[in-house]
């Protein structure tokens, strides 16, 4: 007997889609699951090619993308089970809007939420926000596939600190408000550093030398593995509150410091003075990059403590039975042969 799922994501190439579900499927389907991925349907004809199709599964997982009204009436009475995965603060505007609320979003958010058997929040204030309209939430962190990652080879000799960032058109924002910053470091070491962007759009600085990286899902983590210190600058506004740290995620998985802003998440992957430091202001930044880029052993230090960070919930090893728990119920979690088992709790190899 198999246990089919419907995952519906905005693409195989998006962040969230490989992270959240996507590198998850091989547990899922060794634990009994048959996954059918597609895109979030964005015409009428593929809402009702859907709809015409749920009856063949037994859960739908939808990735962030919300369902449109009034299709979602449609699905939630064709479905049997809905899993809605949240990781970011889709009720809100972004971070470059001109005013965070939106009644709108919120609507669409509440209707997806109250439609939805399960919803998997990225972190406590997307669970918070959930909490306003269902009880039948589960927070499960971002998480990064551990076996992927190589830490970076400690102690070698740089003659160049490569400061890097890794993200996409719609984040590089957060790092081009701070190009005073990177300036400013260029200014006070000549020659000794850089900045490394790995993403699909760029900017260029007058003081800094910056290296540009095309992203690709087959390079990035051999691009990542050449940085000294990582950066996630942020905004502290609710758009930013419920941002998941993939991007620091990805620098201790290569065991690299981050330099991060401190709000949402970040607070809780980024221990400051440990695993990496936080930066509120623009002197805070210099201070803390400077402290890094001055000191080979400490970034060695505290990228091995970011990597053990991961074992604290933030790796695929820990989360996938989580993500099993949450889209397949106990009783109906079957072995290949047939034979019933029970989700493991974070000690098994997906």
């Amino acid at each position: 007997m198999q246990y089919r799922v419907c995952i519906l994501i905005q693409g195989k190439d998006i962040a969230a889609s490989r992270y959240r579900i996507l590198q998850y499927i091989p547990f899922l389907e060794s634990r009994g699951a048959v996954c059918d991925v597609q895109d979030v349907p964005s015409s009428v004809g593929q809402y009702l090619s859907l709809l015409k199709d749920l009856h063949k599964y037994d859960c739908l997982f939808v990735q962030r993308k919300r369902v449109h009204f009034p299709f979602i009436r449609l699905v939630r009475s064709r479905a049997k089970r809905i899993i809605y995965d949240l990781d970011d603060a889709i009720m809100y505007r972004n971070s470059l809007g001109k005013a965070p609320y939106s009644k709108t979003r919120e609507r669409r958010f509440r209707t997806m939420v109250m439609a939805s058997d399960v919803v998997i929040a990225g972190n406590s204030f997307l669970e918070e926000k959930v909490r306003e309209y269902s009880s039948n939430v589960v927070v499960i962190p971002t998480s990064i596939p551990i076996e992927r990652y190589s830490m970076k080879k400690y102690p070698v000799k740089k003659d160049i600190v490569t400061i890097g960032w890794i993200g996409d058109h719609g984040s590089i924002h957060y790092l081009d408000r701070l190009r005073p910053v990177w300036d400013e470091i260029g200014r006070k070491y000549p020659g000794r550093v850089e900045l490394k962007i790995i993403c699909d759009t760029f900017f260029d600085c007058e003081d800094i030398p910056v290296r540009k990286i095309p992203w690709s899902s087959d390079t990035e983590v051999e691009e990542l593995g050449d940085i000294d210190i990582g950066v996630m600058p942020l905004m502290d506004d609710p758009w930013s509150w419920g941002k998941c740290g993939l991007k620091i995620l990805q620098y201790y998985g290569v065991g690299v410091p981050a330099v991060c802003t401190p709000v949402g998440i970040n607070r809780d992957v980024v221990t400051d003075g440990i695993n990496g430091f936080w930066a509120r202001s623009h002197d805070e930044w210099i201070r803390k990059i400077e402290i890094l880029v001055r000191d080979g052993t400490l970034r060695a230090t505290m990228g091995t403590a970011g990597r053990r960070t991961l074992d604290d919930g933030f790796s695929d090893l820990v989360n996938a039975p989580r993500i099993l728990e949450a889209i397949m119920p106990e009783s109906c979690l079957w072995r290949r042969d047939g034979s019933v088992t029970s989700p493991g709790r974070g000690n098994e190899r997906p």
